[in-house]
């Protein structure tokens, strides 16, 4: 494995490793490398994932504006390896992956309902720094998805600006995933000024 990241990956060893390994292996088809990079804090990894794991059993917003507003987030901070996996996980839900592949240019496509963009503008404004998310936003998705998803989607976003903003500093890249089980590329992002990308 070549170290294309600033934290080498490190052999994943032992019993937790190797459950681990199985698991990225029937999920993903491969084991990331980045697992090898977060391998070396086992204890990390396992807090960070278990944070995802729960987050996923939240119902009370839609699974496809969960996968928009992660890849907008994604597309915001400039994680190829987050928009990748968001990618390849939402085409493997069977969720909608022509909208998940124009995700990144949302701005620029018609491929979204007025809804799923004040999603993705939130989920971008989220990502900015310092964050640019304004009352009338907040407002009109309090009005559209009540409080319950919106602190679902809020909480999402950041779980998100966390795992991106980590990889980019780590120097974990897209692993093309997506590629391997043939879907059609992501759009490109276009980066906007003020744009933490």
């Amino acid at each position: 494995m070549t170290a294309s990241t600033r934290v080498p990956a490190t052999e994943i060893t032992g019993a937790r490793g190797a459950l681990m390994k199985f698991a990225a292996r029937r999920m993903l088809g491969e084991v990331p490398e980045s697992l090898g990079v977060m391998w070396h804090n086992p204890t990390v990894l396992m807090g960070l994932m278990g944070v995802n794991r729960k987050a996923e059993k939240w119902n009370e917003l839609d699974k496809d504006l969960v996968v928009l507003a992660d890849m907008a987030a994604a597309a915001a901070v400039g994680c190829s390896f987050c928009l990748d996996l968001n990618y390849f996980l939402a085409h493997s839900r069977g969720l909608d992956e022509a909208k998940a592949r124009e995700a990144p240019r949302w701005r620029e496509s018609s491929s979204f309902a007025p809804l799923e963009r004040r999603v993705m503008e939130y989920a971008d404004a989220m990502s900015r720094t310092p964050v640019a998310v304004t009352d009338e936003l907040s407002a009109a998705l309090l009005e559209e998805l009540g409080a319950p998803a919106l602190l679902e989607l809020t909480a999402r976003i950041a779980i998100m600006n966390t795992s991106a903003r980590a990889n980019i500093a780590l120097g974990i890249r897209s692993q093309g995933l997506a590629d391997s089980c043939g879907l059609v590329p992501l759009a490109s992002a276009t980066v906007h000024v003020g744009s933490t990308a």
